[in-house]
């Protein structure tokens, strides 16, 4: 499957944040907030579009958006480009549909294991009852 690039339909916000930087923290937007629409996208399908939602619920808002976050970078254009690298990978990953898992069978030699470890347990818990004189 062929990765999706969704940058050019990323909408961008940016607000203050907080950790390092000093006093450049308190006057400079370096926080990247990223929006994508699901539904208006034009480059995942219909089928597409229903795996990312059902995959990713937790980061999707009430308005349909898929929201990611930035603010580890000390510049904005640094978070703006990590928030477009984490996007694109969430949306790559829950496009990939997972295999269907194909059930094995035991071999006869696993059998056979299992049969003579139950006749070993057998014999042991019969060693364990009481002896009656009679028999």
């Amino acid at each position: 499957m062929s990765k999706v690039n969704i940058h050019k339909e990323i909408i961008f916000k940016t607000a203050r944040s907080g950790g390092k930087g000093g006093q450049n923290v308190n006057k400079v937007e370096t926080m990247v907030e990223g929006y994508f629409d699901i539904d208006r996208s034009d480059l995942l399908d219909e089928e597409q579009k229903q795996l990312v939602k059902q995959k990713l619920p937790n980061k999707i808002n009430a308005e349909g958006l898929l929201l990611v976050k930035s603010q580890a970078e000390r510049t904005q254009l640094g978070n703006k480009q990590l928030v477009v690298k984490k996007m694109n990978d969430l949306i790559n990953q829950s496009l990939i549909k997972p295999r269907k898992r194909i059930a094995s069978k035991p071999s006869k030699a696993a059998k056979q294991k299992r049969i003579d470890e139950k006749k070993i347990k057998g014999q042991i818990k019969e060693g364990r009852r009481r002896v009656r004189p009679e028999e």
